[in-house]
């Protein structure tokens, strides 16, 4: 069996500043002095319970920690990775509200089709991610019990408690699967269908995705870039035994790397700022990684910060 080479995925390293919270958990049952409270606000910590391990025998009762007892080198700051993917495609992101079984070609023409992916719960249609990002971890550790005051009469209801943060800096990891990127699947066959298509129709699907990543092209101004996105009736992939494949589209060398591209720029972009906080990424380190290692950008692994060879290519069409 011939080994599949080239470059397998496009993983990358993100260092991102900010200040505050803008990722809260929601109010969580701690103690105070002692007394259980409902009304401390607690952002999301990695790691963290508000159990102390103590439970008391009679009534089985689990003791909850204090609302100061935090370390935030074990359980530190962080925002989730659904957070980043919605304000990542945010322009996009309740557009999925909408899409339908019948109608999924503008889906797929899209920055969110291609790259975010999406699940339409009124049917079977759906297209895994090629986009891996892992959780934005904070390392300063500067969190604070902080005590507020609700407007109107003062009462024992109207103090409520938060764990704040002041300066943050976050670390997280992601990967641009090279494999999940350049096929889409039009066939029910493998329960991966991005879309049910009518018979003749699959030309016209992969000319308007054509349409939407020449767009980008000329928005990006790369000449020397010709994308397709082409349509077969039965790609296979590499490797199999009974070369059994399915109808979809395959992009081109040059239809990958503008959405590459493209991707990356929004990742340098990215910024958010919500929740009396805000974060924004500060430097991006890229590896064009053609190894059977994931994430070496991750273990200090030498890596190609630039790309020096093809793309792999996992599918091939069979007449």
């Amino acid at each position: 069996m011939k080994n599949i080479e080239g470059i397998k995925s496009v993983d990358f390293e993100i260092t991102a500043l900010g200040h505050g919270v803008v990722n809260w958990n929601g109010p969580t049952q701690l103690s105070n002095e002692g007394k259980v409270v409902d009304n401390h606000t607690l952002p999301k910590l990695r790691g963290y319970t508000n159990l102390t391990g103590r439970i008391k025998e009679e009534t089985g009762y689990k003791y909850k920690k204090e609302a100061t007892d935090m370390d935030f080198t074990k359980t530190p700051l962080y925002i989730s990775q659904n957070c980043i993917r919605h304000h990542l495609f945010r322009d996009q992101a309740f557009d999925l509200h909408f899409a339908k079984e019948k109608d999924l070609t503008p889906v797929l023409a899209s920055i969110t089709g291609l790259m975010r992916g999406f699940v339409v719960p009124s049917s079977q249609c759906k297209r895994t991610s090629p986009l891996l990002i892992e959780d934005f971890v904070d390392e300063l550790g500067n969190g604070n019990f902080d005590q507020f005051g609700q407007a109107g009469e003062r009462d024992s209801s109207s103090f409520f408690s938060k764990t704040t943060f002041g300066d943050t800096k976050y670390t997280a990891y992601g990967s641009i699967s090279i494999e999940q990127l350049q096929f889409i699947s039009l066939d029910n066959k493998f329960d991966r269908a991005a879309m049910i298509i009518k018979e003749d129709q699959g030309e016209k699907v992969a000319e308007q995705v054509q349409e939407f990543i020449q767009r980008i092209k000329e928005q990006q101004q790369l000449k020397d870039l010709n994308p397709k996105a082409v349509f077969h009736p039965n790609y296979v992939r590499g490797g199999t035994i009974f070369e059994e494949g399915e109808q979809g589209i395959l992009l081109n060398q040059d239809a990958i790397q503008i959405l590459v591209n493209e991707t990356l720029e929004m990742l340098k972009n990215l910024n958010i700022r919500q929740a009396k906080g805000y974060m924004y990424v500060d430097k991006l380190e890229v590896d064009y990684n053609d190894s059977t290692k994931m994430m070496r950008v991750k273990r200090g692994d030498s890596t190609n910060p630039e790309k020096d060879k093809e793309f792999a290519i996992y599918f091939y069409a069979k007449d």
